[in-house]
């Protein structure tokens, strides 16, 4: 070859490196300037397709792991169910929980779509849908739930895999009652632990209708129960791939309980075991109830039920010898910091609300004194008598008579809504709210509330005091 024919191909050869030296550090400024959001997730996928066989073949071996554990979430029937069809539905009076099994299913979080390998029996795909809010009862609330579509059908119409994951995933919502503390414990993370607990934190979860001020209010606790970050349906749209698993929907029990012998109790806890779970959760110290000068928590209300002499009832409580620490709304809203007192406090006292859900951070032992208010007697021993007993808490119910509540200063005292609240609540729910749970606020009779408080002092192992004449 001439050396005029050589010449051309060595300087292309010199000017390979340079060129290749440019492209990355224009690649580098790319991608060092980039803040997009699709950008980033396009270098995620990429990331997570690099490799997918073996991480699929590596999930599908941890289905057989999960197996037995999912299996725990339905009984009888369906859990043979589960194991010859790989999916399997729990209709139980208060929730509905699906669970499945196939190795080949995914999610797609754009549609909140649940598609898994269609049955060999079967001739046409199958489909099902759920609303996976833990109680089931309230039709304003699931008509404000994210349905979760579940359909089975040929493989060969599954969508591809986008991510891979080799633990199960827990679909839920919380879509009910937000920013209230009863409800938000009762009906979302309560039923979460029953769920979930026995997965050990090997598991994603899928939160549809998601609630960033939740989210955040209650990070502890979900950082316990899953070793990953909460996925946002909303955010992500993405198509992901459970090989291990999946759940949807949550298990309630009751009002503010877990019930040990139920059925579906797939790691047989108690209401004592979430409490133990919550100090682990919030890094509570772990106090004795005291006898001596007992701390006493007064839960103040401001809006509705609240304590219009309320000046009067600490004078009383501090002259028999408690500790009082008033509790305002604003001070209830840190619970990270608000529960470290709950949790040194040996007495909790407050009117019927959302606020005596704080007896969940009680030591056992501790004593709640409930006020209850005309026309709130049912909904007080449910929501929160009959939880604190099996909470290992001293339960105490201090019913307030006619002269106590502010309603008299507008009704007769002969009329149905003083003599027959229910009468009242009969003629519809809204009716009821806006007299006993809206529209009443409470003065305490002190000398008759005295022989209350004298009553949880002795439950607390003092029993010197007598109630005065």
């Amino acid at each position: 070859m001439e050396k005029g024919q050589r010449e051309p191909k060595r300087l292309l050869f010199s000017a390979t490196p340079l060129v290749f030296l440019l492209l990355v550090c224009l690649l580098y400024t790319q991608l060092s300037a980039s803040t997009s959001p699709s950008f980033n997730k396009w270098m995620q996928q990429l990331a997570n397709w690099k490799g997918r066989g073996n991480k699929f073949d590596e999930a599908r071996r941890y289905q057989e792991l999960y197996k037995p554990i999912l299996r725990r979430l339905v009984k009888g029937e369906d859990q043979s169910k589960l194991e010859d069809h790989g999916f399997a539905c729990d209709y139980d009076y208060y929730s509905v929980v699906c669970v499945a099994s196939e190795p080949s299913l995914r999610i797609d979080t754009r549609r909140m779509i649940v598609q898994m390998q269609l049955n060999k029996t079967s001739l046409q795909d199958r489909t099902a849908t759920i609303r996976p809010y833990a109680w089931q009862h309230s039709v304003e609330i699931l008509e404000n739930t994210t349905p979760v579509q579940i359909i089975h059908r040929n493989t060969a119409s599954l969508p591809a895999c986008q991510y891979i994951h080799d633990v199960p995933a827990v679909i839920f919502s919380s879509s009910g009652f937000r920013g209230n503390l009863f409800h938000e414990f009762d009906e979302v993370l309560i039923p979460l632990f029953i769920t979930s607990r026995h997965f050990q934190s090997d598991v994603q979860f899928i939160l549809s209708d998601y609630n960033p001020p939740l989210v955040s209010r209650y990070a502890e606790i979900f950082s316990h129960l899953s070793h990953y970050q909460i996925m946002n349906p909303a955010s992500d749209g993405s198509v992901h791939c459970f090989p291990a698993g999946a759940v949807i929907g949550l298990k309630f029990h009751s009002f503010l309980s877990i019930n040990i012998s139920s059925n579906i109790n797939p790691g047989g806890y108690s209401m004592l075991d979430f409490k133990q779970f919550l100090r682990e959760s919030y890094n509570l110290k772990k106090f004795n109830v005291e006898t001596q000068r007992p701390k006493l928590l007064l839960i103040s209300r401001v809006k509705s039920r609240t304590f219009l002499n309320e000046a009067d009832m600490v004078n009383t409580m501090e002259g028999l010898g408690f500790r009082v620490f008033i509790a305002r709304p604003d001070q209830m809203a840190n619970l990270t910091e608000f529960s470290k007192l709950v949790s040194s406090c040996s007495v909790m006292v407050g009117a019927h609300g959302a606020g005596l859900t704080n007896e969940l951070f009680l030591p056992v032992g501790a004593a709640v004194i409930q006020v209850v208010p005309l026309g709130l007697e049912w909904a007080s021993a449910f929501y929160f008598g009959e939880p604190a007993r099996v909470m290992g808490v001293h339960y105490i119910e201090y019913r307030i008579q006619p002269e106590e509540s502010s309603l008299i200063d507008t009704y007769r005292r002969d009329d149905p809504v003083i003599l027959d609240p229910q009468s009242i609540f009969d003629k519809s729910f809204e009716a009821g709210r806006a007299v006993y749970i809206t529209g009443q606020n409470l003065k305490i009779n002190i000398p008759r509330f005295r022989k209350t408080l004298i009553e949880a002092r002795q439950l607390l192992g003092r029993d010197t005091l007598a109630p005065s004449d």
